[in-house]
Formats: C-alpha cells, structure tokens, sequence
C-alpha cells in the first residue's frame, strides 16, 4: 500500500515539473547580482557580483605618507595664498586622498566644471585639476567684487565665457605655484600650467586603466565656496616614490633642526692635524729595504720655496717656507685649493 502511495506521489511531480513557469529575476536581484545595490553604493567594500570580478584586477598600491604632508603642507600655503588673491576670508580643508584609476575618474566627474592640465616639468609628466561648477561660479563672482550675501547667478546649460576662463585660470596658476612650493623641501619642481578642457574626454593625461592619486580640497570663501580635485598619475610620481615613501612626519620633512645646529656648533670645536708638506720624493724599493736608522734623505726644501698645506689627504692650501723666532714656519699664500679649483672650472 505505501509502495502505491510513494510511487504515485513522485510520479505527480515528474508530471507537474515542466508545468511550472520560469522564474523572471525583478530589477533588485538584477542590481544586487551586478553590484550595483544601494548597499555596494553606499559601502565600497560591499561590492557584489560582476563589479567584484572587475574590481579584484584592481592592483594594491602602497601608500604614499610623505604625500600626504606635502598636501597638508598645502592647504596651509594656499589658504595664506587665496586671501591675497582674494582679499576674504578663505578657508582650505582637505578630504580624503585615495588611489583609483584614471578612467574611473573621468567618468565620475560632475558637470559641469573646468579641468585644468599641467605639467611637472623634471617629472616630465602631466597631472590634472578639476574646478567644480560651484567654485567656478564663486570664484567669478568674488573677482569681480559681487556683494557678500549674494547667490551666484547659474545658467546651466551654457559655456563658460571667455571672462570666466581667465579667472579660473588665474586660479590655476596660484594653486600650482603652491603646490610647487608644497615640494620644494622634498625636491625640486615646476608644476606648468597647460591648458583648460571643458570636456573630459580631451583632459586625458595618461591611460584609463593606469592608478593615480585623487586629494579633494574644499575652498570655503564667507558664503560661498566649492572643491578643486587634484589628480596625480603614479607614473607622475614615479621619479620621486622612493622620498614619497618615506615614513617620517614633520615641518622641515624629517630634519632635525636641533641636532642640525648642535652639529654645527660642535665642528667649530673639532681638532684636526695639519701637515706641511716640504717635499715628496719616489723611491725604488730597493733604496726604501736599505733604509736603516740615521739614514739621510735630502729635502729640496729650502727658505721661500712653496710647500703643501694638507689635512689628511686633502690638499688646502699653497705656503712658502721660512723661519720665525728660530722655529720653521709657512705662509699661506693662496686661497683654498678646493675654491681656486671651482673658480677655475667656471671661467
């Protein structure tokens, strides 16, 4: 009797089986299945499906401390810097400074905005600033002495005048002279402004796929304000990352100014040996074996001719010979050798 039953039951479902309708994923499962979720949007690490496949190529890039001062470093000289260009109250704060590649970055800018190219010249690379729409319209309406108070009038839609460019690249040119001094005490640099693109596309200055390094500036003038991005390729870099890397925090970019000085001081203390040279002779072996004690060897060193000034193996000086209170004595009669040499070599 159970034997019927059971056979009966599975008989019904292989009936019924290909009855039942396909299922139809809803836009949800869709989204959450190619990580586009609200949740992957809202939390970087919660990627989920084909956008983890893709990001998981991605390349773990080191980080960069020493980058991150010359930011800070920054902020602080462009906030001194926009109040003379200014002439208001400008604060400067800095975000987050992360990796990403350069497609990516292209794609997320808003619009509209201006994107300012330039070079760093012994980098022999480019970099790219990007000047959102509200720091456009700000900037704008601070130089050419709007009220305070005042809303910026915005007519989306529109190309940015000939006016509102010069502006904007009158900005440009101030961060960049900042940023430059940013790494004067790390290394030197010339960061040229090139040219403003409108469009994204005819800004690219390196590969899409290729990393570089993003730091967003928020710029806060009274009431009105805006952000600049600041994009640096890795392959920008590359020819200081060794100094980039390292991991020290400080003003002066890991100098010791006391140690410095209690250095210096010191050296004005420091015993050395000076050696008048009166003559120098070559000599076979042989005649050096033979050499016994009471052995004479004559010097071509007589009173007024020029002897040799050395500390160590260093030459330093040209002296003539003499005597004084019944001691031999020597005349410096030259600058030092190592100065006459440069001067010599850049005539």
């Amino acid at each position: 009797m159970s034997e019927t039953g059971s056979s009966g039951l599975s008989g019904g479902d292989a009936d019924t089986a290909p009855d039942q309708p396909e299922r139809v994923l809803t836009q949800e499962e869709i989204d959450s299945l190619l990580g586009f979720s609200s949740a992957a949007e809202t939390e970087p690490s919660g990627l989920s499906g084909v956008q983890r496949v893709i990001s998981s190529s991605l390349i773990s890039y080191e980080r960069l401390p020493m980058l991150e001062i010359v930011y800070d470093r920054l902020v602080r000289i462009m906030s001194t810097s926009l109040r003379k260009l200014t002439s208001d109250n400008v604060e400067v704060g800095i975000g987050e400074v992360v990796s990403l590649r350069f497609g990516d970055f292209l794609n997320a800018i808003p619009l509209p905005a201006m994107l300012a190219v330039f070079k760093a010249e012994q980098w022999d690379n480019y970099g790219l600033m990007v000047i959102d729409g509200a720091m456009i319209y700000s900037i704008v309406d601070v130089l050419l002495g709007s009220r305070r108070g005042a809303t910026p009038l915005r007519i989306e839609g529109r190309p940015y005048t000939t006016i509102e460019r010069g502006l904007v690249e009158r900005l440009v040119r101030v961060i960049l002279a900042d940023l430059t001094a940013s790494f004067e005490p790390l290394c030197p640099v010339d960061f040229v402004f090139e040219r403003l693109e409108m469009n994204p596309r005819f800004a690219s200055i390196t590969r899409a796929s290729n990393a570089a390094v993003l730091a967003r500036f928020r710029i806060e003038m009274e009431d009105r304000g805006g952000r600049i991005e600041l994009l640096i390729p890795y392959a920008t870099l590359e020819p200081v990352r060794e100094l980039l890397l390292q991991q020290f925090v400080g003003e002066k970019f890991g100098r010791d100014s006391i140690w410095e000085r209690h250095l210096a001081e010191e050296l004005w203390h420091t015993e050395v040996e000076l050696k008048a040279v009166l003559d120098e002779q070559e000599l076979p072996l042989s005649a050096v074996m033979n050499l016994q004690r009471g052995s004479t060897l004559p010097l071509a060193a007589a009173p007024g001719n020029p002897v040799r000034l050395q500390c160590g193996s260093a030459s330093l000086f040209q002296a003539r010979l003499g005597r004084k209170r019944g001691n031999l004595a020597v005349r410096i009669e030259s600058p030092p050798l190592a100065a006459r040499a440069r001067d010599e070599e850049s005539r």
